[in-house]
């Protein structure tokens, strides 16, 4: 309930109290009060959902009037939002949103880089409740020109996670980010690399990465999971088989740690191939895995530090870093295609090609041999079948288009 005041005048005055001389009201008499004369006369009072009293100041009756009717009516329907949080800037309210967040090392950067770079620059300095879903499309429409269409859709979703928590916390009454029309994601098709290519890369890998490679050819595994292998927790040449459970972790800024995988579905079970449990064994041999202190946040609520036997690590003895190993996979490139050449054969590794190259070339020879979607998607450890068709419908297609000829089998 929301209340008009005479800030100027007493509501219950002393039966002696002089009468003001200056102010007068139809069947009452009124005694000014020590505020008399100061600042604006009408004052709106009420209490918010919370139960805090607020108090706002008119200098014309009619416009407490107003001002108390408003109130009430969003107090009544749960759509109140406090006057001075409406003045608050969608920068001023992202940036609160965002320091509150609990993210992945490495998503904090992207997250404050998309606000920074192209949401702030033409959002940024609009009030929070004045953006509206024209001014959003608009947005939308802008970022088309200088962001692929998968490139937007980072700076896109941190709008739309700070609509959607102003929302919630109920400082605007509508997501202006709601059907917003997107450019369509179209993900390039995989093309796995020709195996005589990846023999290259393996022959020509240095012996303190070639198990590394081998299996990156073999089980398909991410490079975070591959660099957060360890040895006595997740190898069983028993039974022949590699866990996921973790990944380590190379943030733009800070030092390695090992964390979840990347997904729910990339908790996996591997099977090893008789050469990769030979490449480990012969890893071992020359290249014992190292302890190394490092910080475990593979279980966010309890983080921790402890040691840990990576298979893979540095020449000198520590986590392998991203930056690190894009030097040493460009060397082992550089050799790949050498001896290509050297052989007479045409193929090259591919331009840009990195070690994820090397799950596609495992995906594709399972999908060669006869595996369903639905395999692929468990042993690649990818979150939804889609991810997989979309990466690799086109090897699942026969080389002879005989669907016609299936048709008159059918129906003959």
């Amino acid at each position: 309930m929301a209340k008009v005041v005479d800030r100027w005048h007493l509501s219950r005055p002393p039966s002696d109290a002089e009468p003001c001389g200056e102010h007068r009201a139809a069947g009452r008499v009124l005694v000014p009060s020590k505020d008399h004369g100061q600042g604006k006369r009408w004052q709106v009072r009420y209490r918010d959902p919370a139960g805090v009293q607020k108090k706002e100041n008119f200098a014309r009756r009619p416009e407490a009037d107003a001002r108390a009717a408003e109130v009430a009516n969003e107090l009544n329907r749960g759509e109140y939002v406090d006057r001075a949080t409406r003045r608050q800037t969608f920068r001023e309210f992202a940036e609160q949103w965002r320091q509150s967040l609990t993210q992945r090392e490495t998503t904090e950067p992207k997250v404050e880089r998309a606000l920074r770079l192209h949401v702030y620059p033409l959002l940024g300095d609009r009030p929070l409740n004045a953006v509206t879903r024209t001014d959003v499309q608009r947005w939308v429409k802008d970022r088309r020109a200088v962001l692929t269409p998968i490139g937007l859709r980072t700076p896109y979703n941190a709008l739309s996670s700070v609509m959607a928590a102003a929302l919630y916390d109920g400082l605007i009454r509508k997501n202006p980010c709601h059907n917003i029309d997107l450019p369509e994601i179209r993900r390039p098709e995989a093309e796995p690399l020709h195996p005589e290519v990846v023999r290259a890369l393996l022959d020509t890998a240095s012996p303190r990465y070639r198990a590394l490679l081998r299996l990156a050819a073999t089980t398909g595994l991410r490079q975070g999971e591959l660099f957060g292998l360890e040895d006595d927790r997740h190898i069983d040449l028993e039974a022949m088989t590699l866990e996921v459970e973790q990944q380590l972790v190379g943030p733009d800024r800070g030092v390695p740690y090992i964390g979840e995988p990347k997904t729910e579905k990339s908790y996996r079970t591997v099977p090893l191939s008789a050469s990769a449990a030979a490449a480990i064994r012969a890893h071992r041999e020359e290249f014992p895995p190292k302890e190394v202190e490092i910080e475990d946040r593979s279980n966010p609520r309890r983080p921790e530090q402890r040691t840990a036997r990576l298979l893979f690590v540095s020449e000198y003895g520590a986590p392998l870093r991203r930056g690190s190993w894009a030097k040493l996979w460009a060397r082992n490139v550089k050799r790949a295609n050498k001896a290509l050449e050297d052989a007479g054969s045409p193929l090259r590794v591919p331009e840009g090609a990195t070690l994820h190259q090397l799950r596609h070339f495992y995906a594709s020879v399972l999908i060669k041999h006869g595996a369903s979607v639905k395999k692929v998607q468990r042993r690649l450890g990818h979150a939804k079948p889609s991810i997989t068709l979309d990466l690799y419908v086109h090897l699942w297609e026969d080389d002879e288009d005989d669907t016609a000829a299936l048709i008159d089998d059918a129906l003959s």
